[in-house]
């Protein structure tokens, strides 16, 4: 019996997969046109207002959220913060006689080797921590980008991150810089990334307690999170593009 190929069930699977074909294509060039420079980012003017848009990269401010990969670089960058100058004792530092207490039997008490014991007070640690351990982390660049990358997405998503034009201040007036970062409109704590910092506004921003003013090169993912605002210059942008890119 001979049956209509057309009509047939097994025609289906052929036909979608054609329909695949073609969405696999569409999906390319939608995957080339994110990959390009699309994702706008709010502007301010001096007076806090939206005044237009910046073009940004989508492989840096339209990432995913990895909230795991997040965690690791934080954990990574705090644990290698640490010191690691604390010392403590072991039973072989403490300066306390060898001779045993009392005797092994007769006396009622529990038995008793050395004063020095770690179970007597004024005793040696049974695990001392020592000046020389290590508490650094290795994370990999291309993680540590990618981090970065999600830490900044979120932060437009949430309506943290904001582009200004730089800040420019004749003197090293803290004043007028307050008097600056007030007309923004903004609550809470801030952090101003630009490309090159000068000397007023260094000078003029650290004796604000809630304001840090960082160059793209020293942001770290701690003052990422922390940080209520974040405000970005024109020229941070294209450096974050141009480092983490």
């Amino acid at each position: 019996m001979n049956r209509d190929r057309t009509n047939s069930p097994h025609h289906s699977p052929r036909h979608s997969r054609r329909q695949g074909h073609d969405t696999g294509e569409g999906t390319g060039q939608n995957a080339g046109e994110e990959g390009g420079v699309t994702m706008d980012l709010k502007l301010l003017s001096g007076n806090g207002e939206k005044a237009q848009t910046v073009a940004g990269s989508d492989a840096l401010f339209a990432r995913e959220y990895n909230e795991a990969l997040i965690h690791q670089i934080v954990v990574a960058f705090q644990a290698n913060a640490r010191q690691g100058t604390r010392a403590q004792k072991g039973r072989g530092q403490i300066n306390k006689s060898h001779k045993k207490p009392w005797a092994q039997k007769g006396t009622g008490r529990a038995r008793a080797g050395q004063a020095n014991s770690p179970l007597w007070r004024g005793g040696g640690k049974i695990f001392p921590s020592m000046p020389d351990e290590n508490f650094s982390q290795k994370v990999n660049r291309k993680m540590y980008r990618a981090g970065i990358a999600s830490i900044l997405s979120q932060l437009v998503r949430e309506d943290r991150l904001s582009v200004i034009e730089p800040i420019t201040l004749d003197s090293p007036k803290t004043k007028a810089f307050a008097q600056k970062i007030k007309a923004f409109g903004l609550t809470g704590t801030v952090l101003v990334v630009t490309d090159q910092l000068d000397d007023n506004t260094y000078l003029s921003s650290r004796n604000l307690p809630n304001v840090l003013v960082l160059e793209t090169r020293e942001v770290d993912p701690v003052s990422l999170v922390r940080f209520n605002n974040v405000l970005v210059t024109r020229g941070a942008v294209a450096q974050f593009e141009e480092m983490l890119g």
